[in-house]
């Protein structure tokens, strides 16, 4: 195929395009990771700047991992997000499926109900006495049930399901298979890209999770990453005066945004397919 001088001027200003977007979703990145590893000399002499460090130092990785909490908060953080996720699945699906359905009684009203909770909330103090009430102060629990559906990842599944063929659900019929049956085994095979977009948003949120520690959580043991991390900066910067001569306070704070993230951000290529033919599929009503 012949391409005319048009066509490559166009191509080539797409390209450039791109290129620049990718640069400034990767600069901040690299940032991110270079001040981390930067020594506090060369911090200094770069005006607190530095895009390719030429001293490499781990202090600040070393300053946390030496803490006896962390981990113990990885763990914490990983049983959350891995046990958290599941039980958002299973509960969200469970929920969106016969929502999909526009012969299910009540429907209209019940997404109401939903939507209005996107709206309005009972607050932080009726939160707190419901999770107290249910006992799940100072337990991990008590930073998944609360959150265990999120309404906005609701909707997106249940207009996934919606989009499905009205085929597949006639032909499991007619070799006999019920609504439970169809589900599980006809469903859930063909639904992978709108379980992986969920599953990351909530994975996301369960990685990220703060504020529901500090609320609910008094036992240092069972507090998250997300929690030791601040506390081990706060102490560094309040306490330890030798260490700020050291070590700045911008390399800290980057070096636990490093430890936040990384995981994170290794996991989301092997997803990234599923997640945008999810997302696309999840939001379009069909």
């Amino acid at each position: 195929m012949v391409i005319s001088w048009s066509e490559k001027v166009y191509l080539a200003l797409v390209y450039a395009f791109l290129a620049l977007v990718g640069a400034v979703a990767v600069f901040p990145l690299l940032y991110v990771v270079s001040v981390s590893l930067t020594p506090y000399e060369d911090v200094m002499r770069h005006g607190g700047f530095m895009l390719v460090p030429r001293n490499v130092t781990f202090a600040a990785y070393k300053l946390f991992l030496q803490d006896s909490l962390l981990m113990n908060a990885y763990k914490v953080t990983i049983f959350v997000t891995v046990v958290g996720t599941a039980v958002n699945l299973l509960l969200t699906t469970l929920m969106a499926y016969p929502l999909s359905k526009k012969y299910l009684p009540g429907r209209t009203s019940v997404l109401l109900l939903i939507v209005f909770t996107m709206l309005f909330s009972g607050g932080v103090v009726p939160t707190y006495l419901i999770v107290k009430a249910t006992g799940l102060i100072n337990s991990v629990w008590a930073m998944i049930i609360p959150g265990a559906v999120a309404a906005f990842n609701l909707l997106i599944m249940k207009t996934f399901f919606e989009n499905l063929p009205d085929a597949i659900d006639e032909a499991a019929r007619v070799d006999g298979a019920g609504e439970t049956r169809i589900l599980w085994s006809v469903v859930l095979p063909i639904s992978m890209p709108i379980f992986a977009t969920i599953g990351l948003f909530y994975a996301v949120g369960h990685w990220n999770t703060f504020f529901p520690a500090i609320m609910y959580i008094n036992d240092a043991r069972l507090h998250p990453l997300q929690v030791v991390l601040k506390a081990i900066l706060t102490r560094s910067m309040e306490t330890d005066v030798q260490l700020e001569e050291v070590l700045p306070t911008e390399t800290l704070q980057m070096a636990a945004v490093v430890l936040t993230a990384l995981p994170m951000v290794a996991v989301y290529p092997f997803i990234q397919k599923y997640f945008t033919q999810g997302a696309l599929l999840g939001s379009i009503k069909g």
